[in-house]
């Protein structure tokens, strides 16, 4: 360590210069945030899917411009050692008071990390721990928001106070009806307290923001009576009148982990202070890491700091190595994974088989659209890194060998540091959570069905999960192609199952838009040795597809066939995704929601007032 003084004037300027460039990225991000309330009032959706996109891009420009005037004002470069570690002492004192220190400390990093050299980088200049506390932080001026409101209702004013809750956010567009969906609400608050007794300290906890994302606007808090809270979340949408409606109530833990969803877009959600809204949803979701709260709430280079620090911590903690991950091999990703740990570490390899026809660019440029695209619960987020030093003793000999057939440009062994401990240097990945491959998934029910007797427990239980899979799986695809995603590679291995079963795909490198495919009927063979032919006989532009084609690579087994045919056989016909596609190109926005069909109030409704919701159904 060098010696702690605080006698350098060039130090204080380049650490308030750098306060500065996170303060302004902050403002700027929050400005964006604030701006999604009038985007849903003016039902501005395609404003609002252009503003979630850029937003994402925000910080990365805010660290150039930081980056770009320390070396032009102080040539920050150039700087000795000792200025260095005075900047970050400096920088930890202007973080008194304030309101985002644990995401200015982040953009420290990453500015510092842009200007140091690698050969002088060392973690005395960067914060490899937090160094303020997040805890408590409040902001004290008298106008200032609070993170939440708390109610004080009785059994009789519970009506009154959810209305009020309503009122509260000042939504600048007429209810339908707000006292019917508020009886809807206290309908479903009520079959959870109806044979409770309220205690003393009963409350409702509702963060003080809505949280935007596609078309809906959500409220989110708690239940709180005696030792008891029950988390909830109000979903607010617009009817075909354009009027506004509660359509659901989504109660406890599970409900809100779909909501925030890792294959879900991030929210839209002005935060003051943001440690604060991540501890309030933590006790709405105890399970559910900081990291990926972070991420859902917009903050994704947070998201990515906490991520690192958790995995190292994790390797401090166990001892099992890495390994190729089970599974199919795919042509373009070389993936790896620790069996303790709940993710998996993707990595693009140097050259590709045939057929597949790409470039690591490519392949990058379709990772970076699922980030910046709505993933309607559907495409797993990923985490990219570069530069990640692993413990050579940590990996297993068949992975390393993998890596150095497939990826040589990307691996570097070695002993970096000079301290005698041989590291593999991986210099770009992602990252993403860990799910059950659904080739995997379907063929552990098959071998369940083959040696269970028929009609027992285990019979049943296997045929429900090649059932309920097989349902997701399309059910996937039609999400995917609401949002103007063509999947391409649909093959069962490219979709993972999820804890609560739902399937997410995770193979991108072959996606496109769907505006972009031209979907076609085979053409009728001529003759019948084209009939006969087993190669393509007709020509095939670079966007065709052939939906009918889809049949021999999934339908092989009967038990998957009847299924999906029963459900799904739309899929193979090109009408069906010829008018999504016409639906989409004429502008409109299918509603895509984190709930199932049974959670909404629409089914209350008589058949006059369910004529004024929304034809599509949530997903």
């Amino acid at each position: 360590m060098f010696p702690q003084r605080l006698d350098s004037p060039l130090a204080y300027d380049i650490a308030k210069a750098m306060l500065d460039g996170f303060n302004r990225h902050y403002r700027l991000f929050r400005q964006e945030s604030a701006r999604a309330k009038h985007r849903f009032e003016t039902a501005d959706w395609h404003g609002q899917q252009r503003a979630q996109r850029e937003r994402i891009q925000f910080y990365d420009l805010r660290v150039r411009e930081a980056t770009a005037r320390l070396e032009k004002e102080f040539k920050a470069g150039e700087q000795p050692m000792e200025v260095w570690q005075q900047v970050k002492l400096h920088f930890i004192g202007l973080l008194v008071d304030h309101h985002q220190p644990e995401c200015a400390e982040t953009f420290f990093n990453s500015v510092t990390t842009k200007i140091l050299h690698r050969t002088h980088f060392h973690n005395d200049f960067i914060f490899v721990r937090p160094a303020v506390s997040t805890e408590f932080i409040e902001n004290d001026e008298p106008a200032a928001m609070p993170t939440y409101r708390s109610y004080y209702p009785t059994r009789e004013t519970l009506h009154e106070t959810i209305v009020r809750i309503i009122d509260n956010f000042q939504l600048l567009r007429e209810f339908d009806d707000l006292p019917r969906d508020a009886q809807f609400v206290l309908e479903a608050f009520s079959g959870r307290l109806a044979q409770v007794k309220l205690r003393a300290n009963f409350q409702v906890q509702v963060l003080s923001s809505l949280f935007f994302r596609n078309k809906g606007a959500y409220v989110v808090g708690k239940l709180i009576n005696g030792f008891n809270e029950v988390p909830f979340a109000l979903p607010i949408l617009h009817n075909k009148q354009g009027k506004l409606f509660i359509d659901a109530c989504l109660f406890g833990e599970d409900d809100l982990q779909g909501l925030f969803s890792f294959a879900r877009a991030y929210f839209m959600v002005d935060m003051e202070i943001p440690a604060a809204y991540v501890q309030f949803l933590r006790s709405l979701m105890p399970r559910k890491p900081r990291n990926e709260i972070y991420n859902a709430l917009g903050l994704a280079k947070q998201g990515k700091t906490l991520f690192y620090r958790d995995f190292l911590y994790h390797l401090k903690h166990s001892s099992d190595k890495f390994r190729i991950a089970p599974g199919i091999k795919g042509m373009v990703m070389l993936v790896f994974d620790l069996p303790s740990f709940p993710y998996v570490f993707k990595v693009i390899k140097d050259w590709y088989p045939p057929p597949k026809d790409t470039t690591r660019e490519q392949i990058k440029g379709k990772y970076l659209l699922v980030k910046q695209h709505d993933r309607v619960g559907r495409m797993a987020d990923t985490l990219e890194y570069s530069d990640v030093a692993f413990s050579r003793d940590r990996f297993e000999d068949d992975l390393i060998e993998e890596l150095k057939k497939f990826c040589p440009s990307l691996l570097e062994i070695g002993d970096r540091d000079g301290d005698g401990a041989e590291e593999v240097i991986i210099k770009h990945l992602y990252i993403e959570r860990r799910m059950i491959p659904l080739n995997i998934y379907l063929q552990e029910a098959f071998d369940t069905l083959q040696v269970a007797e028929a009609g027992s427990p285990h019979a049943v239980q296997a045929q429900q999960q090649i059932e309920s899979a097989v349902v997701e799986y399309g059910n996937a695809i039609k999400d995917l192609v609401a949002a103007n995603i063509f999947p391409g590679d649909m093959l069962w291995k490219n979709f993972g199952v999820t804890r609560n079963g739902k399937v997410v795909f995770y193979d991108y490198d072959e996606i496109e838009y769907l505006t972009e495919c031209n979907f076609r009927k085979v053409p009728q063979a001529r003759t019948e040795e084209e009939e006969m032919s087993g190669e393509v006989w007709y020509p095939v532009n670079r966007h065709d597809v052939f939906p009918e084609t889809f049949e021999p690579f999934l339908l092989g087994n009967p038990a998957v066939r009847e299924v999906f045919m029963k459900h799904h056989a739309d899929l193979l016909d090109p009408a069906f995704w010829n008018s999504r596609k016409e639906r989409i190109v004429a502008g409109h926005v299918h509603d895509v929601f984190p709930y199932e069909r049974d959670k909404r109030f629409i089914r209350k409704l008589s058949p006059a007032q369910r004529s004024a919701e929304p034809l599509t159904e949530p997903i």
